[in-house]
């Protein structure tokens, strides 16, 4: 690896988050309720100036500092995704192409379109392999910290809590919320199987790492 390979991780990284947004897009587009952390960036939204694409950055800035504090491996992917992501949404959503949503049918086709692309935005960003998205560090760090307990319950402990707190602020729940909950992972399995890839199998690179390859302090790599 070397400087040049680097930035164009960054721009891979960027590009998958672009695609991962549009996904989430959709989500939002079906008008059927959120999935939990979209619903805490809606809420937030409407008690705050921001608008959902800074609400959601914000959330990620804050859940990075959670990281930070839990000592979790951070990589300029989790950093890029931070501060893109959320933004990215916005961008799409401020675009409006799509006529509004009234259809239930509708509404969980476009929910499920959107799996797809989340996931195949997804495979794009984790294939630069600069670590994780600031959420998926946090339910790591987590799931560290309480050993006895299943890494999904502990994932569906931090879901319900996001959950709580956004729809307690306003934000707009319903069967979408559900689909969201039991299905986007479902979907994203079904997405990776088909493209073969497998996340467990990458080899990803720290700040650190990254720091010393772009200072010039660490051996190049082909």
């Amino acid at each position: 690896m070397n400087r040049k390979t680097v930035l164009k991780q960054w721009c891979q990284i960027a590009a998958g988050l672009l695609v991962f947004a549009f996904g989430v897009h959709l989500t939002i587009h079906a008008n059927i309720g959120l999935a939990p952390w979209d619903c805490l960036g809606m809420g937030i939204a409407r008690h705050t100036p921001l608008n959902y694409g800074l609400s959601m950055t914000a959330i990620a800035i804050c859940v990075l500092g959670i990281d930070l504090l839990l000592k979790e491996r951070i990589g300029f992917g989790t950093i890029i995704d931070a501060l893109l992501t959320g933004n990215f949404v916005q961008f799409y959503n401020d675009l409006n192409v799509l006529p509004e949503n009234k259809s239930l049918i509708f509404g969980i086709a476009f929910m499920l379109t959107g799996f797809v692309f989340m996931a195949l935005g997804m495979w794009i960003y984790m294939s630069a392999e600069e670590c994780c998205g600031p959420r998926d560090s946090l339910l790591v760090g987590l799931g560290k910290r309480l050993p006895s307990v299943p890494i999904g319950i502990v994932e569906v402990i931090l879901w319900t809590l996001v959950l709580v707190t956004g729809w307690a602020l306003g934000g707009p729940i319903g069967v979408g919320t559900l689909i969201s909950t039991l299905g986007a992972g479902l979907v994203m399995q079904l997405v990776y199987n088909v493209i073969r890839f497998e996340p467990r199998k990458l080899k990803h690179k720290d700040v650190w790492e990254i720091s010393r390859i772009l200072a010039g302090t660490l051996p190049l790599q082909q």
